[in-house]
């Protein structure tokens, strides 16, 4: 099962989070063989974290909740809440597989928060731009929720363009880049 997990942080836990960015990447590299995609978000300004996305392939809701909970940002409450769903991987693919590359371009993530019936549940058209896609749904599977995509675009507007505005409450996007241990 597919799950996406987003992390908000709490204002002003930049110290917090880079005191604990060893035990942050040490718990992530015990989950490096399930990791779809991953990566920081940032406020307006481009340089202030605003958040972490992680989407896996987990065994269960269970292990979602366990992975997001037990996180040791969260655990030392540098994130002001989370948001872990079912998702679907409409592309098949992990961000590493993405044709793009890691760098290069605008990077947002897009998460539509729906209302009403099940919207752009097929892969839009500029698939080349999608890092990755899929439908957010209930523990269960069976209710849609919304919509979450990582895509790289000119600026946010033409990110929240993938998704078919009315269709949802809100359409968020944030500022996101590429994740993981720096080399």
């Amino acid at each position: 099962m597919e799950f996406l997990c987003y992390h908000r942080d709490r204002p002003g836990s930049l110290p917090l989070r880079e005191e604990l960015l060893e035990a942050h990447w040490s718990y992530m590299d015990g989950f490096a063989k399930e990791m779809i995609a991953r990566g920081p978000t940032f406020a307006e300004d481009g340089e202030t974290l605003s958040g972490s996305v992680h989407i896996l392939d987990l065994p269960d809701v269970a292990a979602a909740r366990a992975f997001a909970f037990d996180e040791p940002n969260y655990q030392a409450g540098a994130y002001r809440d989370v948001m872990v769903r079912r998702w679907r991987n409409t592309l098949g693919r992990t961000m590493w597989d993405f044709p793009g590359g890691r760098t290069g371009g605008n990077r947002f993530l897009v998460l539509g928060l729906g209302t009403g019936p099940a919207a752009d549940l097929d892969v839009p058209s500029g698939r080349d731009e999608l890092i990755a896609y899929g439908p957010l749904l209930s523990d269960d599977g069976a209710d849609w929720l919304g919509t979450a995509a990582l895509v790289r675009a000119p600026d946010p507007d033409a990110a929240r363009a993938v998704l078919t505005a009315e269709a949802y409450a809100a359409i968020e996007v944030h500022d996101w880049q590429f994740g993981g241990r720096p080399s």
